[in-house]
């Protein structure tokens, strides 16, 4: 990648207007393509990682048990553009279910393993899933039994002849234990139906596919609570996981440590496509975020890099204070999901040794990093922005008329470019409503453009607090509460006020052994804002509503106040 300096990443005459580095072409290529080259390249590379499962594969093994898990996957007579649903924990299953099905042509639909039954059968109603590949528990959840709960025939029907009345477009359930289930495969049993004659067809049929081709559909919503279907392509996914691994410096000799979720682009993308491009190795260590696991498999592993969100870090920097270990090795990574205070920032890098590490910004719907920072940005440049625009993708910032702003004005970040997705699932009405005329996807959130090209993001258009006329955005009330020195998490978000239309309600995780109070909180406020955005109500918890990726439920903390304000207005009458 081209020095930065080098880089046309500066806003085009003033405006809140940049385009990223068009010196390397996007790759029109499928997933198989990109594989079969790395292949090809490091057969002998160490290609995955599991250390709870004790499962480690070069490069050329991880194929071979792919083409496996494809050839079986046909053998049940699923055909090209068939939905395969994955609804589990991090696990060697699931990332052979990502290469096979796109091996294939089939369109992997990821299930947040968090989804309760209501849930998960919206989601495989709303894109026909044909298979499902469970879990069969994880924690409290017990995946067999909700299966069961939505689609209590599979347990009376013949698993070959699936007929489920509330998912009329399921077939085969599969599960990744190795007990006999009634209804279901065993993941072993459709590996085990893999045969030299099916397998002789696979490379005729990857050769068949289209860059553009759907190959992954991700639910979006986790901030709303109104799931749609983004459906990405080969191209799509193949090519930001490439841009990202390039600005991460990724190579054969890397090490990427994945505790996010590969439900998501940050653990799917960012992670494991991210690493497949680069022969880089992909290291899970453990079904889920655990801090002790995660830094002993940056020790074991000698780990060059590592992903996750603040909060995650903010846990292993705790467990590496309680047992220090030799994780020097690290050099890179990324932290998304929430902004991340300077302290944490300050220590992550002196007590993890992540000198190089970035912050990146996107969406689900654009595959998903659009801005992201590189790895000699200064550690304000990291704090405070979210980079400069990726290669290949261009950035406009809005005002409510749709016109450009000039550099340091706020409004809608718009996105254009390859990265931009399919549309969502079966839904021509929703996506235009976000995707232009023009190829600009809208993104609802708030950002601002400096004129060095870096981006600072401002919020959620929908997260913004009119109390008494006055327009008050969360994240800069947020940015101000994250500089007192006993906070460690914020939230803010609006609640409704009979007087003032909406009042200012911020949620706070004091640092341990905090003795902070809401009048303190207020107090610091007033020494740096107005008074209209100063919190009327301040409330501390041990813990926030979140995504799987770290992102807050404003919605979610909303509804909770709501109830708590009710129940104080009650007990006053």
């Amino acid at each position: 990648m081209k020095p930065v300096e080098e880089m046309n990443l500066w806003p085009i005459n003033g405006m809140s207007h940049v385009r990223g580095d068009r010196s390397e072409p996007v790759w029109n290529i499928t997933i198989p393509k990109a594989v079969r080259r790395t292949v090809s390249e490091c057969p002998t590379g160490l290609a995955a990682v599991f250390n709870s499962r004790n499962v480690r594969w070069t490069y050329k093994e991880f194929a071979t048990q792919v083409d496996r898990l494809a050839s079986g996957l046909l053998s049940l007579g699923l055909k090209r553009g068939d939905r395969v649903g994955v609804w589990s924990p991090n696990c060697p299953e699931w990332v052979l279910l990502q290469f096979a099905t796109a091996r294939i042509g089939l369109i992997l639909v990821t299930i947040n393993p968090a989804y309760r039954p209501r849930e998960a059968e919206y989601a495989l109603r709303r894109v026909g899933v044909k298979l499902l590949l469970v879990a069969e528990r994880f924690k409290s959840s017990c995946y067999i039994a909700m299966l069961r709960e939505m689609a209590p025939e599979i347990q009376t029907t013949p698993r070959r002849r699936l007929e489920i009345s509330r998912l009329p477009k399921l077939r085969h359930c599969v599960h990744t234990g190795a007990a006999s289930i009634d209804g279901m495969y065993s993941f072993g049993e459709i590996m085990a139906r893999s045969g030299k004659e099916i397998e002789g067809e696979l490379d005729r049929m990857s050769d068949a596919l289209d860059p553009d081709d759907a190959i992954n559909i991700q639910f979006t919503s986790g901030t709303t609570g109104a799931p749609k279907g983004a459906t990405l392509t080969h191209k799509n996914i193949v090519n930001n996981a490439r841009f990202v691994a390039a600005t991460l410096k990724f190579g054969p000799a890397d090490r990427l440590c994945i505790p996010v979720p590969l439900y998501h682009c940050f653990g799917m993308v960012m992670g494991s496509l991210a690493c497949m491009t680069t022969a880089s190795t992909m290291v899970f260590p453990s079904d889920s975020f655990d801090a002790r696991s995660t830094v002993e498999a940056l020790q074991q592993e000698r780990c060059t890099a590592l992903y996750g969100v603040p909060t995650m870090f903010v846990a292993m920097l705790d467990e590496l204070a309680s047992q220090p270990r030799d994780i020097s090795s690290l050099r890179t990574g990324i932290m998304a999901g929430a902004p991340c205070p300077m302290e944490i920032m300050r220590r992550v890098i002196d007590v993890m040794n992540l000198r190089e590490i970035t912050i990146a910004y996107g969406m689900t719907e654009t595959s998903p990093v659009s801005f992201q920072s590189h790895v000699d940005d200064s550690l304000e440049r990291r704090v405070g922005t979210v980079g400069r625009i990726h290669p290949q993708v261009e950035v406009k910032i809005v005002d409510r008329a749709g016109q450009v702003v000039p550099t340091g004005e706020q409004g809608e970040i718009c996105t254009r470019g390859y990265s931009v997705m399919k549309g969502y699932w079966d839904d021509p009405a929703t996506t235009a409503k976000c995707i232009d005329d023009e190829g600009w996807m809208h993104t609802g959130d708030l950002g601002i453009l400096d004129s060095d090209g870096y981006c600072r993001i401002a919020g959620r258009i929908t997260d913004m607090v009119i109390r008494g006329g006055e327009n008050i955005y969360p994240r800069e009330i947020e940015e101000f509460i994250y500089r007192h020195p006993q906070v460690q998490v914020v939230q803010v978000f609006g609640v409704p006020d009979e007087t003032m239309g909406e009042e200012v309600c911020a949620w706070i995780i004091a640092t341990p052994n905090s003795t902070v109070t809401a009048a303190e909180i207020r107090e610091h406020c007033r020494e740096g804002m107005a008074h209209f955005k100063i919190p009327k109500h301040v409330r501390f918890t041990h813990e926030m509503p979140m995504t799987v990726t770290g992102k807050p439920q404003k919605f979610k903390m909303r509804a909770a106040m709501i109830e708590e304000l009710k129940g104080k207005t009650k007990s006053r009458n």
